[in-house]
C-alpha cells in the first residue's frame, strides 16, 4: 500500500434546510464575527433563494455584504475587483453560496482580502502564503465538489485557465442544502452531476495519489450519484434525490481533492476556455472518448466501477470496462444534454487549438493512467466531434 496524506474540510453539515440556519452557525462557530460577505451570482440571486439565508444572518445582528458579479469561468478581473470590494468593506467572514465558480471566487477573496500577495503569484500547487479570512462554502449545484477542495480555477487570458492549489482554500465548513438546488432545470442537474461522476472516475484511476480513502469516497460517490441523476432530472422537486447528489458531489470532491483528476478535465478545460461550453458538459462531451483512450491502461479500474453502473456486465476486466463506458454515454442520451462536440459549435478547423490548449494541462495530465501526447488529444476530440 502506498504512503498517502488525506485532508478535507473540518466541518460538514449535511441537512435540508441548513442554509437557514446560517446566522446561528456562525455565531456557535465564529462568535468574535460581525461582517459577513456572500459571493453568489447574479442568477441565483434573482431566484429569491439567498434571501432566508441574509434573513438568517442578519437575525443573528451580523453585517451582510453581496457580491453578486460572479460568472462562469470567472476570469481574474472578477476575482481582483471583488478582492478590492471585499477589503473596502473590510469583510471578516466569506461565505460562497452558488456553483463552483461562486465558490472558487470566494476562496481567493478569504485568501487575497487580508494578503499583500499578487494572484498571480498564486498559480500552481502550493504556492499560497499566509492564512485567510473564515470561509464556509455552500454549494447550489451538485457537481463541482469545490466546497470540499482546495483548488480555484480562474480564467486567465482569452481562453486559458490556471488553477490556485493550496491547503489554505479548504473552507472551515461545507453546508448541503437540497433546498437550494431544487430550482436547477433538468440539463444543469444532468451536466453537472455528471461532471460530479468524472471527479470519482478519475480519482479512482489517476496514476498519483491514489489512496484507499479517496477509492472509498469515490465509489460511494459514485452510487449515490448513478442511484439519483435521473430521478433529480426528472422530478427536480425530490428533496431526498437532491440530497443524496449533493453527498455524492461533495464525496467526490473530497476524492479528487486527495488523488487528482486527469485527462478528461485536461481536455474539458478548452471546450469551456474557448467555446464558453458549462464546465459539467464540457467533461461529459469528452468523457467516453477519453475512457476508451484510457482502457488499454485502465480496463481493471473501469471494470470495478461497471460494479456500480453497469451492474449487469459480465466477462473480462475489458467487456466489463466498455460496458460502464457505455453506460455514462447512455446516460448523456437519456437525460438529454448535448453528446457530440459539434453540437456546440466546434468543427474540424478548431481541434489543432483544443489540441494544443489541452496539453498545457500539465497539472492534469500527469495525473491520467496513460501518456496522452498532441496527438492523442486531437485524435480524441476528433472521435467526440
Amino acid at each position: 500500500m502506498n504512503d498517502f496524506e488525506f485532508r478535507t474540510v473540518p466541518s460538514l453539515i449535511s441537512q435540508t434546510g441548513a442554509a437557514t440556519r446560517l446566522g446561528k452557525i456562525i455565531r456557535q462557530e465564529f462568535p468574535a464575527i460581525s461582517h459577513v460577505l456572500l459571493v453568489t451570482d447574479a442568477g441565483f440571486l434573482r431566484t429569491g433563494l439567498v434571501q432566508p439565508v441574509i434573513d438568517s444572518l442578519e437575525t443573528e445582528q451580523l453585517k451582510v455584504s453581496i457580491f453578486s458579479d460572479v460568472i462562469a469561468d470567472p476570469p481574474e478581473a472578477i476575482v481582483l475587483q471583488a478582492v478590492a470590494n471585499a477589503r473596502d468593506l473590510q469583510v471578516e467572514l466569506v461565505v460562497g453560496l452558488g456553483g463552483g465558480s461562486s465558490m472558487d471566487v470566494a476562496k481567493l477573496i478569504a485568501i487575497l482580502a487580508g494578503s499583500d500577495q499578487s494572484l498571480s503569484t498564486m498559480y500552481g500547487i502550493g504556492n499560497v502564503k499566509g492564512k485567510r479570512l473564515p470561509l464556509i462554502q455552500i454549494p447550489t449545484t451538485a457537481g463541482t465538489g469545490s466546497e470540499v477542495t482546495p483548488i480555484s480555477i480562474v480564467t486567465t487570458g482569452a481562453t486559458t485557465k490556471m488553477g490556485v492549489v493550496a491547503p489554505q482554500l479548504y473552507a472551515d465548513i461545507a453546508i448541503l442544502d437540497a433546498q437550494l438546488t431544487t430550482g436547477l432545470p433538468a440539463k444543469v442537474t444532468a451536466a453537472t452531476g455528471i461532471d460530479a461522476m468524472v471527479h470519482a472516475i478519475e480519482a479512482y484511476t489517476t496514476k498519483h495519489k491514489k489512496n484507499p480513502l479517496s477509492d472509498m469516497l469515490a465509489v460511494q460517490a459514485l452510487k449515490l450519484l448513478w442511484n439519483n441523476i435521473d430521478e433529480a432530472c426528472t422530478n427536480g422537486g425530490n428533496l431526498a434525490a437532491r440530497q443524496a447528489m449533493l453527498l455524492g458531489a461533495m464525496l467526490a470532491g473530497q476524492s479528487f481533492a486527495n488523488a487528482p483528476c486527469a485527462a478528461v478535465h485536461a481536455l474539458a478545460y478548452p471546450v469551456g476556455g474557448i467555446f464558453h461550453v458549462p464546465h459539467g458538459l464540457s467533461n461529459s462531451l469528452v468523457l467516453p472518448h477519453v475512457l476508451r483512450f484510457n482502457a488499454s491502461h485502465a480496463a481493471e479500474l473501469y471494470a470495478e466501477l461497471a460494479a456500480i453502473i453497469a451492474p449487469e456486465a459480465t466477462g473480462t476486466a475489458e467487456q466489463r470496462c466498455h460496458a460502464m463506458i457505455k453506460a455514462m454515454e447512455d446516460l448523456a442520451v437519456r437525460v438529454g444534454i448535448e453528446t457530440r462536440l459539434s453540437q456546440v459549435g466546434i468543427t474540424e478547423q478548431d481541434l489543432d487549438q483544443l489540441a494544443s490548449d489541452a496539453m498545457l494541462q500539465t497539472r492534469l495530465l500527469g495525473n491520467n493512467p496513460r501518456e496522452v501526447t498532441r496527438e492523442d488529444a486531437r485524435a480524441i476530440y476528433a472521435a467526440a466531434l
